[in-house]
């Protein structure tokens, strides 16, 4: 399909073409104007193919890349990846509009736009690959985008640590992944992930299908940052506020959701994917909650936020799991609707949440400051950002007439509802989910009772302030104001979205299902009074009461000393991780030459010679050899005599000279085996090498003293003795062995594979080229490299002349 190739290399395109031509476009405009119209292009191309989607209709197509590895670019549109395509693309569209005016024109805008078109590439290409090894290409070119984007204020020793912390968790989790994702292979023999979900029955039974689903897991729960991998999220909040709104509320931490939800008709009827992904999302959920509450930057609580409502939606991915382990039966459909509110959230906190980002970001952008203890009384300075932040607020604490107050009540309805689940044996375990549930929603309400109240209520405080308030420029609001308005919109007309969005999501997780409008329920605001009803009037009192005693109960949170946290845990795991590779470093960087040949040839010798024994390879008839002549033995003795007598030298003209001798035995060899243009080059090479060597006399240390080296002496014999045998044995055994076709069988066809009738001619001047090729690439690389160098000299000597 069109549409879905053009959305995956436009951004990649624009973002190649950015570093050529950003010096000619910003001189017409702002560099974001040129940049806005990727995504609303790809938005709009997307769109227009929602009631073909909505109407049970998938669009997949197959370009060739590597087929002998079954390695193909195949793009697979249907209702999962529209919701992710349309967030990334709109809301990308409205983050890239609100960055024109938060960035200053002095920031390296063209970095900057660079760096996000690739994520946005690399963001839908995970969505609309069908291959699992393309998938994971794109899922780590999210992870080295993300951390440009990151540490984008790279001057910020805070923006480099968290764009580092946010690469190493989420690149080892991605290679976990990719080691689930080989292991599916074996045990499907395709990497395409809707053959795959087709094959699911036989798959199962595969030895190497629960580790697949421990791996792919772990790859999911390190991006999404669920517990314990959370740690990371908090410090990417160093970077840009355009980018928190982006990555961290829309795209980049649902990249795992998007995992788990796409591998559901997979692994979910595995009892093990309904605990892990469950537990793991109610635990973050809980984390989550409680941790947000005792931030005082504004940033570090909606980040707290963002791990707490990730935990919300996987907890209901893995409650959805327990219809694929009935196998749809009438009375598990309950269970399955968990997956379609974990998809509705999923849409919901997208635009609730990117709005409270950015509307943070405006407070920082205009008082200067995030530090809740420095804010208040913005209200009345800030009416426009104080809606807002009211809107958005309110919806994350699940309160009408809001989005959030819809798929909270379903939540609830959801985590009622497992209690009465006996397959998993939960009757009295599942009673833990809808108070845990509960608890952590209490939170949610006091963080967001927090963030609105602490900012814009209570007393303005001018002289903690950078700046003096004042409300933001239009051009900032725009794009926080089209999300609040969805999130109204929604709330008013969620069924409108439930029926074009959501129903054929819900058909791409539960492929086999019948009827995808059984699983997707209509959308109510009102349930009349209920269980979840009450729990959300406990909620309210319960967070009430909490937010206006805050100051009496959070000095509790002192009982957890920093010491003791995750990223302590983290920080201390990689301090002993340099200080050991340190100091296992410095035991063999001694410096020395000779210790490098050392370790060069004992790795030799282990390897290859335990393998030969191993596969015992050396197997040797002498039979069919022809005769030695006296005078090879000559030479053999000859070379023999200079070898060993080198050693023993103690002065280096006549190791020189030996080693000289022991060359132009080689060359005589040649001859002997008529090879006159080898013995040419030996003598060439060996002369040079001579003369050099006796050139560099003026410049070579002392000799050792005497003990030291007789000691090095009998080491070196030792391993030339071990390495030269090696060498002899193998040769010996390559000349004898005869389990495989010799490989001159394949040379024989020279002139039907490359034109010569020469077959020495045809090796060296057509097979080789592309041995040649690699080796002028290598030059030129380094060649480019040297240049950088020395052009970067001069400029670094001038910078710290200025520095004087």
């Amino acid at each position: 399909m069109v549409t879905v190739l053009i959305a995956i290399i436009l951004p990649f395109v624009c973002a190649a073409l950015i570093p050529l031509l950003y010096r000619r476009l910003r001189r017409i405009a702002h560099l974001g104007w040129f940049v806005l119209s990727v995504p609303i292009i790809l938005f709009l191309l997307l769109a227009r193919h929602i009631p073909q989607i909505a109407a049970g209709k998938t669009f997949v197509h197959t370009y060739e890349w590597i087929p002998s590895f079954y390695i193909n670019f195949t793009t697979y549109l249907d209702g999962l990846s529209m919701i992710f395509g349309l967030l990334i693309t709109g809301v990308g569209s409205l983050v890239i509009l609100y960055s024109i005016f938060y960035l200053s024109t002095k920031e390296s805008l063209h970095h900057f736009y660079c760096y996000l078109l690739l994520f946005m590439g690399a963001m839908l290409g995970v969505v609309f690959s069908d291959n699992l090894m393309v998938l994971y290409m794109f899922w780590e070119l999210t992870s080295v985008s993300s951390f440009l984007l990151i540490a984008f204020w790279h001057h910020r020793k805070a923006s480099r640590a968290g764009a580092r912390k946010a690469m190493t968790i989420t690149v080892f989790g991605g290679l976990s992944m990719l080691a689930g994702f080989l292991m599916l292979y074996v045990a499907s023999g395709t990497f395409s992930i809707r053959e795959i979900i087709a094959n699911v029955a036989t798959i199962s039974e595969h030895t190497l299908f629960v580790p697949a689903l421990l791996l792919v897991l772990l790859g999911a729960f390190t991006k999404s940052a669920q517990f314990p991998f959370h740690i990371w999220l908090p410090d990417a909040m160093e970077a840009p506020t355009p980018v928190s709104a982006y990555l961290h509320s829309a795209t980049m931490v649902k990249a795992g959701i998007y995992i788990v939800a796409r591998f559901s008709p997979v692994f979910g009827g595995e009892l093990l994917w309904f605990w892990l992904v469950s537990g793991t999302g109610l635990v973050t959920l809980f984390w989550g909650s409680f941790n947000a509450v005792r931030q005082t930057d504004l940033k570090a609580l909606l980040a707290y936020s963002t791990v707490s409502q990730l935990g919300l939606i996987m907890s209901l991915f893995g409650l959805g799991s327990v219809g694929h382990y009935f196998g749809y039966a009438d009375s598990s459909i309950i269970y399955t609707q968990a997956s379609f509110v974990a998809l509705f959230h999923l849409i919901n906190h997208s635009t609730f949440k990117g709005a409270l980002f950015m509307m943070v970001g405006i407070v920082d952008h205009e008082v200067g400051t995030r530090d809740i203890r420095r804010l208040g009384g913005l209200m009345a300075l800030m009416p426009v950002t104080f809606t807002i932040a009211v809107i958005g607020g309110l919806s994350m604490a699940g309160l009408p007439p809001f989005n959030g107050f819809l798929s909270k009540e379903m939540f609830f309805t959801a985590v009622l509802a497992i209690r009465d689940v006996e397959a998993f044996s939960i009757s009295d375990v599942g009673v833990l989910f809808p108070i845990i549930a509960w608890v952590a929603s209490i939170f949610t309400f006091v963080y967001s009772m927090i963030l609105i109240g602490k900012t814009f209520f209570g007393k303005l405080q001018p002289d903690k302030m950078d700046k003096k308030p004042h409300e933001a420029p239009i051009g900032m609001l725009i794009s926080p104001l089209v999300l609040c308005t969805l999130v109204v919109g929604i709330f008013f007309f969620p069924n409108v979205l439930g029926h074009y969005i959501l129903q054929p999501a819900m058909a791409s997780i539960y492929p086999t299902f019948p009827s995808a409008s059984e699983l997707t329920p209509h959308i109510y605001a009102w349930h009349g009074i209920n269980t979840e009803l009450l729990m959300t009037f406990g909620v309210v009192i319960v967070g009430a009461i909490l937010f206006k005693t805050l100051k009496s109960w959070k000095p509790l949170y002192r009982i957890f000393p920093q010491k003791y946290s995750f990223n302590a845990y983290y920080n201390s795991m990689i301090t002993f991780g340099e200080n050991s590779s340190e100091k296992f470093t410095n035991r063999y960087m001694t410096g020395n030459l000779t210790h490098y040949f050392v370790y060069i040839y004992a790795f030799f010798v282990a390897l290859i010679a335990g393998f030969f024994i191993w596969s015992e390879a050396y197997a040797f008839n002498f039979a069919k050899d022809s005769a030695v002549e006296s005078y090879e033995l000559i030479l053999i003795f000859v070379m023999m005599f200079a070898a060993v007598f080198m050693l023993f030298a103690k002065g280096r003209i006549t190791a020189v000279l030996l080693n000289g001798v022991l060359g132009y035995s080689i060359a005589f060899f040649f001859v002997i085996f008529r090879a006159p243009d080898l013995a040419l080059t030996q003598l060439v090479v060996e002369s040079i090498t001579t003369a050099l060597f006796l050139l560099c006399f003026k410049y070579l240390p002392d000799l050792m003293p005497e003990n030291s080296r007789k000691r090095v002496i009998w080491s070196n014999a030792i391993i030339s003795i071990f390495v030269g045998a090696t060498v002899t044995l193998i040769g010996l055994a390559v000349v004898h062995y005869d389990k495989f076709k010799p490989i001159s069988l394949y040379f024989n066809d020279a002139y039907e594979l490359a034109g010569g009738s020469n077959i020495v001619n045809t090796i060296l001047g057509d097979f080789r080229a592309l041995d040649t090729m690699l080796e002028v690439v290598v030059l030129l690389i380094a060649g480019l490299g040297v240049y950088t160098l020395t052009k970067l000299k001069p400029r670094k000597e001038e910078a710290e002349h200025e520095n004087k």
